[in-house]
């Protein structure tokens, strides 16, 4: 939690205005910005100086870990934050690459698991990793990204969090992820508890031990209209202890991923918050 209440007091007082164009608003802006999670023993970074949630987040994961493509595959697993993106999107709902309600195309996890090759056939990134790790290989490229410039045109949204490093020392598993832009007050703790989720994920079904997880962000941003509840309510508040995060241990590959796993193979626990604050979401 101190470093999440670091970067919100940094942005603050150190934090420069900058107009945003898609939304028209005005952002108070850093530039970036590290955060890192102790996934080892178990500090799961889910804030408490206001009523946050984890199930979403969890759910959209698994998605991506999937290879998902249409919102209503999302909210069949429990997180709706593709609706928006599939159908209300002015510029998706032109581009004649949509295939119909709910299509969100090439996005995300369509990358992570169906990479297009130059002169056809697709590549498997998580699939790879996955097999390396298992194995103990670590040939420092071990690397989950959805950034994918050449398909833009194909999605309904460009990804936030873009790219997920893996490092191997000897059975010790890290993690490095990577986002190019982050609404701190609403969109940083629904991203925090996917990195250390995946990180933990991950060292199980290979079989290592999840040790931390070091989150960078390139544009870390509050709108002015989110502005006065972060400084005047969320960063007046004392922060309780991390809770903790128990996932299923009948979770032991790719393929129970990608099968049966649903949110109710995760749980927290010794989770203590203070009451929601209703920040202005910016579409």
């Amino acid at each position: 939690m101190k470093q999440y209440l670091d970067l919100c007091q940094r942005i603050v007082d150190d934090g420069v205005w900058v107009e945003n164009k898609r939304t028209g608003k005005k952002c108070l802006t850093v530039i970036d910005a590290s955060l890192e999670y102790d996934v080892e023993n178990n500090q799961f970074p889910l804030i408490t100086t206001r009523k946050s949630f984890w199930k979403a987040a969890i759910a959209e994961l698994l998605g991506y870990l999937r290879g998902y493509d249409n919102a209503a595959q999302f909210r069949a697993i429990g997180c709706n934050t593709w609706n928006a993106n599939a159908n209300q999107t002015k510029a998706w709902l032109e581009n004649p690459n949509r295939k119909g309600e709910d299509d969100m195309g090439r996005v995300y996890g369509v990358q992570g698991r169906s990479w297009a090759k130059p002169g056809g056939g697709h590549v498997d990134q998580l699939r790879k990793l996955i097999d390396n790790l298992s194995k103990g290989i670590d040939d420092r490229g071990e690397i989950l990204s959805f950034y994918n410039p050449g398909e833009f045109h194909l999605g309904c949204l460009r990804p936030c969090m873009h790219t997920h490093t893996f490092s191997l020392l000897g059975d010790d598993l890290y993690l490095t992820s990577y986002q190019r832009s982050c609404d701190v007050p609403l969109g940083l703790n629904f991203n925090q508890v996917q990195c250390f989720t995946l990180l933990a994920l991950v060292a199980q079904i290979t079989g290592k031990q999840a040790k931390r997880c070091f989150h960078k962000v390139a544009n870390a941003h509050v709108y002015a209209d989110q502005l006065p509840m972060l400084r005047d309510v969320q960063l007046k508040r004392d922060p309780f202890p991390s809770p903790q995060l128990s996932i299923n241990p009948k979770i032991k590959s790719l393929e129970d991923i990608e099968t049966w796993v649903t949110l109710e193979d995760f749980e927290v626990t010794g989770y203590q918050h203070h009451d929601a604050i209703k920040y202005p979401f910016s579409e």
